[in-house]
């Protein structure tokens, strides 16, 4: 006896229509924003300040004013900077690999998602430009002409790749995400009332008409920026890896590094979409759009990635073993038995043991414990970083100069500023731009909508 396959569950849910899309999703900009907006944005702002005046009394003081030593030159700049580039890989992933895939789970998601990694790419620029002292001249990153005199930029360097790798990301990732935002601004222009806000719009939207024409052209440079996309989301973190990587240094000096540091920033980017989607799926009363399905492959992706993180840290234990190198070994023996260990294995937990949680559908469907977990995963992968940099550098070949890491209130201050100001600007977006893809959830609604998924069971 042949069973049936079960029929896909609806990608959107309620007996919604073309006309109930575009109010869900342009109501609150058009509207009065939500009080829970306005407490939310305030709390954030006061942190971006924080943050703020710990950078200009950085700026003031010099670098000095970190808790860096003699033997710890990299520590929380470094750490919350790979940190800040790993939440940022998800968006690209989510929007690029899925689209190409054709996968239509992606649709309520991959806005939210892109403008995600836009910010959190911002963020993460602000700590190697700030960790060279003089910030005014962070333009010395650049390919600069040979008329600057003795100033040579050394394209050996896994640092002046770095510089490439992550801005031709940002630009690729910022121009994916406006084009798709084309077609929906022309949709608040033309319902917009305020001649102000119709015009700022009206700019927005390119002349944007809806023609045939316009469509065609819009599918195919997305598919094109989509496959752009697609190997960048790889090099990038293989880039940032390669700064470790080429080090002779024991604990860094690995070739598993870029494949372990690209499954991980997929890991925690994943993750940190999870923690906005559902206070946003919250605050905005998106329910219908993002539900237990999206969080559920979500989380699966999360279960996938976790497990790879998990392999490439045993791996790691393992070569420092099998390589019969006592520096490698030593630096692996101190960083779960060390001075340190309490962060080492706050990272194996968080990492390694919590995802593996997901694997209860029951968990894995349960949206407070998918929150939490989503914040316990990110709070591994910052540790991750850490015990990768801190751990490997504080005990070097000379032990009259060990000497061990104490952040300074302005390492502390400048890391939860950067956290104010990407929620700053997250919900700024939420405000005023659709934070979910009207015009693709559209195109999914009579194949993947409840009512219409209903009708097509009856007449099965």
């Amino acid at each position: 006896m042949i069973k049936e396959a079960s029929i896909r569950q609806p990608l959107i849910l309620g007996h919604k229509t073309y006309h109930d899309i575009t109010n869900d999703i342009v109501s609150p900009i058009e509207g009065k924003a939500p009080k829970q907006w306005k407490i939310a944005i305030t709390i954030a702002a006061i942190i971006a300040l924080y943050g703020i005046g710990n950078i200009m009394y950085l700026v003031a003081n010099g670098i000095g004013s970190w808790g860096l030593n003699k033997t710890v030159g990299w520590a929380w700049d470094i750490t919350n900077f790979v940190w800040w580039v790993g939440i940022g890989h998800a968006g690209t992933l989510i929007s690029a690999v899925l689209l190409l895939f054709r996968q239509r789970w992606r649709m309520a998601i991959n806005r939210s998602a892109e403008a995600m990694t836009i910010f959190a790419v911002i963020m993460a620029a602000l700590f190697p430009v700030f960790h060279m002292g003089r910030v005014w001249l962070a333009y010395w990153t650049l390919p600069l002409p040979n008329q600057f005199g003795s100033l040579w930029p050394n394209f050996n360097s896994a640092l002046m790749w770095d510089v490439f790798a992550i801005s031709t990301y940002f630009s690729v990732s910022l121009v994916f995400w406006y084009i798709g935002l084309i077609p929906d601004f022309a949709t608040i222009r033309d319902r917009m009332v305020k001649p102000r806000w119709k015009k700022f719009y009206s700019i927005l939207s390119f002349g944007w008409s809806g023609r045939a024409k316009h469509w065609t052209r819009f599918e195919e440079v997305s598919l094109v920026l989509a496959g752009i996309a697609t190997p960048l989301v790889f090099s990038v973190h293989s880039i940032v890896s390669m700064d470790f990587a080429t080090s002779v240094i024991p604990g860094w000096h690995a070739t598993i590094f870029p494949p372990y540091f690209v499954s991980g920033a997929i890991f925690s980017g994943f993750a940190m979409v999870l923690t906005l989607l559902l206070i946003m799926r919250k605050t905005m009363r998106l329910e219908a759009y993002i539900h237990m399905k999206h969080i559920e492959y979500m989380n699966i992706v999360i279960i996938v990635t976790g497990s790879i993180v998990g392999v490439a840290y045993l791996t790691e234990l393992f070569i420092s073993w099998y390589s019969g190198v006592e520096y490698e070994s030593y630096a692996f023996i101190n960083r779960f038995s060390g001075p340190y260990s309490w962060s080492y294995w706050m990272m194996m937990t968080c990492n390694v043991i919590s995802p593996q949680l997901f694997w209860f559908k029951k968990i894995r469907t349960s949206l407070v414990a998918t929150f939490i977990l989503s914040i316990v995963v990110n709070i591994g992968m910052w540790f991750e970083r850490f015990v990768i940099i801190v751990t490997s550098i504080h005990r070097d070949y000379t032990p009259g100069a060990w000497g061990e890491f104490h952040p300074s209130t302005i390492d502390i201050g400048m890391f939860i500023g950067t956290i104010g100001i990407f929620f700053t600007l997250f919900l700024l977006f939420a405000r005023y731009f659709p934070v979910l893809a009207l015009n693709e959830l559209k195109t999914i609604l009579k194949v993947s909508g409840e009512s219409y998924k209903k009708e097509d069971n009856k007449k099965h």
